[in-house]
């Protein structure tokens, strides 16, 4: 990884729609060796994927929670199945296993307060082997962003 792949990458975070010929232009590079470096940085595993980044509020998300969980049994099965059942729900954004207190941090959307009660309700509360839920409800998003700082 040298400075122009690093480059790449900042301008490909930035705008993941900019077109070859354009990336070439803004590196002062010609277009195949910045196709080729494109490629292999997809290759290697450094850009995952390409997508666009939507308007939660215009779709009619109002509500993101940050939610803690703390569970009582730590064995496989139940890890296993929180994992299955957490990654098949749509309204969950993210969801780490953290430090501290709690065992699980999601991130988790909802249309308003009822849609993410009902979720609590339905989904959260089923989960075997929870004793916590602690939900933390965003009033005001300040900064959100999944780019990465790069040096470059």
């Amino acid at each position: 990884m040298d400075n122009v792949d690093k480059k790449i990458l900042a301008l490909l975070q930035k705008d993941g729609k900019l077109s070859n010929a354009k990336l070439a232009e803004k590196l002062n590079m010609s277009e195949t060796p910045c196709w080729r470096r494109v490629r292999r940085l997809e290759s290697e595993g450094y850009i995952e994927s390409y997508q666009a980044n939507l308007n939660k509020r215009k779709l009619g998300y109002g509500v993101l929670a940050f939610v803690q969980l703390t569970y009582t049994a730590h064995d496989t099965k139940t890890t296993s199945d929180f994992i299955d059942i957490i990654q098949r729900c749509d309204n969950v954004l993210s969801c780490h296993n953290i430090t501290g207190g709690a065992d699980f941090l999601l991130q988790v959307v909802a249309r308003d307060l009822d849609d993410y009660g009902h979720f609590v309700d339905t989904v959260l509360r089923k989960l075997p082997g929870i004793s916590d839920i602690s939900s933390s409800i965003s009033l005001k998003e300040l900064k959100s962003t999944v780019r990465l700082p790069l040096d470059c």
